[in-house]
């Protein structure tokens, strides 16, 4: 069992990781970095932020339990050392980056994670903008197998905190660009701006935690362009500020869609775990279909900026 100064120190760092907010105000409000704040945005991030709290802090037991439980039926007895920390906090990380995979890829658990997309700002507050339901998305169980596997649900939960404390300063457009080894190898501001990006080009992209090696690796990841600047939100934006609606708006809609008459089962079932944008009549359009139509429109763009061959004339 690690000792409890671990924990300390990892919830030490996240208060402190918060005064880095008032930070980046003031030096934006001097002009000093670039960093874009909206009192009504901000607020309702930090309204978020409570909810997602005091929903951990209660429910958290049906996470926990679970991975209590296959810490008991462990295969083996890894010990609390320093190559066993480092061991878990890869493998947490290849957790975290397939969670957040699936949490974009089906409607479900992206009813869920939208929450932390939905504002259409890019700063340091928004990391506060987290789930309320993702106890209840069924994702969490993607926990248990490093606890089954021997790790220590402390090391474990170690190892998230930090992970999850590394990824808020990344939350930001103060930062351009890391030296290319570092953006090779980590997540950055500049690949996490492509990752809360709407822009078609930049629809799910970029899921990593802290090694980018697992975009790159299967296929996920996006480089930030020059000549297209992320737009943030989602690709239908919600217009509002109330935490409620951020927290629990894309239930409603699932609700809306699966009770619609003259849909068959398979639709309904469809509706809860399709890609985010799947319609049984072709009305919306998933990521796939969006790219596809930005690179037609792209394609047809550039046609018709090509000028036409001459036309020579010949001799018989």
């Amino acid at each position: 069992m690690p000792d409890p100064i671990y924990t300390k120190l990892a919830l030490l760092l996240q208060l402190l990781l918060l005064l880095l907010i008032p930070l980046e105000v003031a030096l934006a409000a001097r002009g000093r970095i670039r960093a874009e704040y909206e009192l009504r945005d901000t607020i309702a991030n930090i309204a978020v932020s409570v909810g997602s709290i005091f929903l951990w802090g209660t429910l958290g037991w049906m996470y926990f339990g679970g991975v209590l439980y296959a810490y008991h039926h462990r295969l083996f007895q890894i010990p609390f050392a320093w190559w066993s920390f480092a061991l878990a906090f890869v493998l947490e990380d290849c957790r975290y980056y397939w969670w957040h995979r699936i949490s974009h890829r089906s409607r479900w658990f992206w009813a869920s994670h939208v929450v932390h997309h939905s504002s259409q700002h890019f700063n340091l507050s928004t990391n506060l903008r987290q789930s309320w339901t993702s106890q209840f998305s069924g994702l969490t169980l993607l926990g248990i197998p490093l606890a089954f596997i021997g790790f220590n649900p402390a090391l474990v939960a170690l190892a998230f905190t930090l992970n999850l404390s590394y990824q808020f300063w990344i939350h930001t457009e103060s930062v351009d660009r890391m030296p290319r080894w570092f953006e090779w190898l980590l997540n950055t501001p500049s690949h996490h701006r492509v990752h809360h990006a709407s822009n078609p080009r930049y629809l799910d992209a970029n899921y990593a935690g802290v090694f980018m090696i697992w975009d790159r690796l299967f296929g996920s990841f996006v480089a930030e362009q020059r000549d297209e600047l992320p737009r943030y939100g989602i690709v239908k934006n919600l217009g509002s500020f109330n935490p409620v609606r951020i927290a629990l708006h894309e239930y409603y809609a699932i609700a809306r869609d699966v009770l619609r008459r003259d849909l068959t089962w398979a639709h309904r079932l469809a509706y809860f775990f399709a890609p985010p944008g799947w319609s049984h009549d072709g009305s919306r359009a998933t990521t796939a279909q969006l790219r596809a139509q930005a690179s037609r429109a792209t394609a047809a763009g550039a046609a018709l900026q090509v000028p036409p061959e001459p036309a020579f004339a010949t001799l018989d």
